[in-house]
């Protein structure tokens, strides 16, 4: 006593310090279990106390001194602490217990159940409370479940009751119920204890046991009657009908099967015999009858066409359907084969197929032949033209103004036959299209003044289009190709006067059209309806075709609908028709449609030189006239040439020194390797090199137009070859 408090106290003073600063102050404090480490006989313990502190004052209202009070509170802190961790060893125990504890009150109601109740059952959190566990049971066991309960509760006996339950996985499973009563001091219950635990194994196999305790004299009276029934009624089919037990014992057959397996092995089996071991001396047979039969001994039905019989004959062909044959009880017990021969029924289908193909040709060949009159018609037409205007033109005294008439017939001619090409091609679906991001609505507004023109003054075009872009990826020219096909049919229809009607709609659905199922995506449809005669039903399956036309001779060639199909077609759509005759027709173009394109920000560099530097070009042509001409043309463009006769000669230059090179310029269609995979291997060796291809047709361009290489179709012009390599070379095309 007396003695300083920071003296006493002094292995916790840092502790205490603030605590008596504050309470000077007037700022009186309580603590409870406030952890202290402090020095004691037996070393630094850890603590814990309560403390109060608040000040004395004296008659004046001074401060005296402090009133502390402590209290000792580490017994029971550490109580509290282990009756915690008790606490959470029992609840882990009892959660990791794959039986579920449950309690319920005197009168039944649950009160506490681990998670594993509503792990097995999928209940929620509180659901099974009460009488809500009663749900998860299989609705044929609850009245049973209740009423053992109901009877233990009453007479205060043990609980033992089997049911199903519902698994939150989906099933129903069994399991045991058990429960046991506690009791106060005066014998009254105040509590059930039970658990649930699994035996859905066990009476599996209680009732497996059961099965196969089933009297062997069952099993043999069911055999017999069974046999009966096989020959009562399989006796009178054609078919081999046969059975087989789990080991591959003969268990029933009919006439026909014994014999056909005696006649294709030369051994008669007998009812019990073990048929994989009778063919004991033919092992590929043997092995290949276990593999067979052995599905369907395995639970798998499933049918089959194959020979069957010894190889020196002329083996027939059976259609074998195998059937797994169950008991009452639904186990399997053998399996059962009806086979019946089908090879007359297959002669004729052969028959039947020769039959159809040989119509398909002669329908194929019909059309070849209508296709090839029809290009013969057009092609003789511009090759009148084009002869007699050369033979004109070979006369030395023609005037000047005559002879620029015969060289625009030319050019003219040129490239009217070019256009009918490129029909014939983009019927085929194998036109190299040059295919570009383009927003319809917009050429539609471009292209109005055209269509007005192609349609006359006495044809009013109604175009709707919507207030949003409608982006298509498509070859804009072919497009407004056909567009220009649709309007010209149209016109015709409505023998050039009233109302064409012109409507795009966006995010469309592309229908089933002649029997295709609808596609998935979005479209844009472009439907243009006329006021006209409108198309006979029989006649709408033939629109499309090639040369196919109503119009009086001369007024169309019928390659304009066959152009729209084939774009359509090639371009990842399709085109659809629908008429009413004296009422008008509506024909619905559906392409692809595609996000707006993000405009370019970066250009390709323009490498020096100028516009009209000479240019050294290697030319790849396997064609001895076109190459000669190729040459002598870019020659008269003013640059010097190279020609290799293929691709392998035109990569054997390139490794001989590609510096002396600033183009390549090279056919698609060529023996060996093709145009598009040398510019991909010089894609790869030489990247600075650009590469210009030029083709008349390529099904591997008309299949795969993202090659990224610059394209020249055929026939080409020296315009469109100058042009072509400025685009390549990244320099200013020529003004036209």
């Amino acid at each position: 006593m007396g003695e300083r408090f920071d003296v006493v106290w002094a292995d916790a003073w840092a502790q205490a310090e603030p605590i008596i600063d504050a309470a000077f102050a007037g700022r009186s404090r309580r603590f409870d279990d406030l952890p202290w480490k402090l020095d004691t006989d037996r070393g630094a313990a850890d603590t814990w106390f309560s403390f109060s502190y608040s000040r004395v004052l004296d008659r004046d209202g001074a401060v005296a001194g402090l009133f502390i009070l402590t209290n000792e509170t580490t017994a029971r802190v550490l109580a509290d602490r282990a009756l915690r961790e008790s606490e959470e060893h029992f609840r882990q125990t009892v959660e990791l217990n794959p039986q579920v504890p449950w309690t319920c009150d005197p009168d039944g109601n649950i009160t506490s159940y681990s998670k594993r109740w509503l792990d097995l059952t999928g209940q929620a959190p509180g659901e099974p409370d009460g009488t809500g566990w009663i749900n998860a049971l299989h609705p044929d066991d609850i009245p049973g479940t209740c009423a053992v309960l109901s009877a233990s509760l009453a007479a205060g006996e043990p609980v033992d009751v089997d049911y199903r339950l519902r698994m939150a996985v989906g099933g129903h499973r069994w399991m045991r119920a058990r429960a046991w009563p506690r009791r106060n001091e005066a014998g009254a219950i105040i509590r059930w204890y039970g658990v649930v635990e699994d035996v859905h194994d066990r009476k599996q196999a209680e009732a497996d046991l059961r099965r196969l305790n089933e009297t062997l004299e069952q099993r043999v009276a069911q055999a017999l009657l069974q046999r009966k029934l096989w020959a009562d009624v399989f006796e009178t089919t054609d078919a081999m009908v046969g059975a087989l037990d789990l080991d591959y014992r003969l268990l029933a057959a009919n006439r026909a099967w014994i014999e056909e397996f005696e006649a294709a092995f030369g051994i008669r089996p007998r009812i019990g015999d073990d048929i994989v071991g009778l063919l004991a001396h033919r092992p590929d047979v043997a092995v290949s009858i276990r593999a067979t039969w052995g599905r369907a001994l395995a639970g798998e039905e499933f049918m089959l066409v194959e020979e069957f019989g010894d190889s020196s004959r002329n083996r027939p062909r059976y259609e074998l359907k195998f059937t797994t044959l169950r008991d009452h009880d639904g186990r399997r017990i053998g399996a059962f084969q009806y086979a019946q021969d089908i090879s007359e029924r297959l002669r004729v289908q052969e028959r039947l197929g020769r039959a159809e193909e040989a119509l398909r040709h002669a329908q194929k060949m019909e059309a070849v032949g209508q296709l090839t009159g029809g290009v013969a018609h057009d092609f003789n037409n511009l090759l009148t033209v084009i002869k007699s205007s050369v033979e004109f033109l070979q006369r030395p005294d023609l005037p000047a103004e005559r002879r620029s008439r015969y060289l625009a017939a030319v050019s003219d001619t040129v490239d009217r036959a070019a256009k009918l090409t490129s029909q014939l091609l983009s019927f085929a679906r194998r036109q190299a299209l040059k295919p570009e991001v383009f927003d319809v609505g917009e050429r539609l507004a471009s292209v109005a003044d055209m269509l007005n023109a192609v349609t006359g003054a006495r044809i009013r075009i109604d175009t709707t289009v919507p207030d949003v872009p409608c982006h298509v990826r498509a070859d804009l020219s072919q497009f407004e190709t056909a567009l220009v096909n649709m309007v010209v049919n149209a016109r015709d229809a409505m023998d050039g006067a009233g109302t064409l009607t012109l409507r795009l709609t966006c995010a469309a659905t592309l229908p089933g059209i002649r029997g295709h199922a609808e596609a998935s995506g979005r479209f844009a449809a472009l439907a243009i309806a006329d006021e006209g005669v409108g198309i006979a039903p029989d006649l709408l399956s033939r629109i499309f075709e090639p040369f196919f036309t109503t119009k009086e001779v001369g007024k169309g060639t019928g390659l304009g609908l066959s152009q729209v199909i084939g774009f359509a077609k090639q371009s990842g759509g399709d085109v659809d028709v629908t008429s009413e005759p004296g009422r008008g027709t509506t024909f619905t173009l559906y392409l692809p449609q595609v996000e707006a394109p993000v405009p370019a920000e970066i250009r390709r560099e323009v490498r020096s030189g100028g516009g009209d530097r000479r240019l050294t070009i290697l030319v790849v042509e396997d064609n001895l006239d076109v190459g000669r001409f190729c040459t002598q043309l870019l020659q008269d463009l003013g640059h010097e040439t190279v020609w290799a006769h293929n691709a392998e000669a035109a990569l054997a230059e390139i490794e001989a020194d590609s510096s002396r090179f600033d183009a390549v310029f090279s056919d698609v269609v060529m023996p060996g390797m093709g145009g598009v995979a040398l510019a991909h291997r010089l894609r790869a060796t030489h990247s600075g090199m650009p590469v210009i291809l030029t083709t008349g047709y390529s099904g591997v361009l008309a299949e795969d137009d993202t090659h990224g290489f610059d394209l020249v179709r055929k026939p080409y012009s020296a315009e469109q070859v100058a042009n072509a390599l400025r685009d390549a070379l990244g320099q200013p095309k020529a003004q036209t």
